[in-house]
């Protein structure tokens, strides 16, 4: 294990309906380098209280490895793609792990070069 480098590298939780609707926002999210890699995780039970009701929903869960300087881009793109009125976004930081993976991390999420 290895301290993770500057900028901080997250693990991002968002949930989604379904998983074609899941599938569009990673793709977006990597294409756009807001997101390194994002793992989908079909299967989730969801129960919570939405508008004064407990509700219950089948969902998938997306796991977004981005750095902690890429998160308020990523937030506002999930908004704009998201299905949901009010889409699930917590930030989780990575306090280590193999350097490699998390340097790559930090390579595929950085701004996208102009010249590129």
């Amino acid at each position: 294990m290895s301290v993770a480098p500057s900028p901080p590298v997250l693990l991002v939780h968002c949930t989604c309906p379904d998983d074609a609707s899941a599938a569009r926002l990673a793709e977006a999210l990597v294409e756009e380098r807001l997101a390194a890699c994002v793992s989908r995780l079909p299967g989730l039970r969801s129960t919570y209280r939405w508008q004064g009701t407990i509700e219950q929903a089948d969902e998938v869960l997306l796991l977004i490895k981005t750095r902690a300087d890429r998160l308020e881009a990523l937030a506002a793109r999930v908004q704009a793609l998201h299905p949901y009125e009010l889409p699930e976004l917590v930030a989780v930081e990575a306090r280590g792990g193999l350097a490699p993976y998390l340097q790559w991390v930090a390579e595929q999420t950085r701004s996208p070069d102009p010249q590129e």
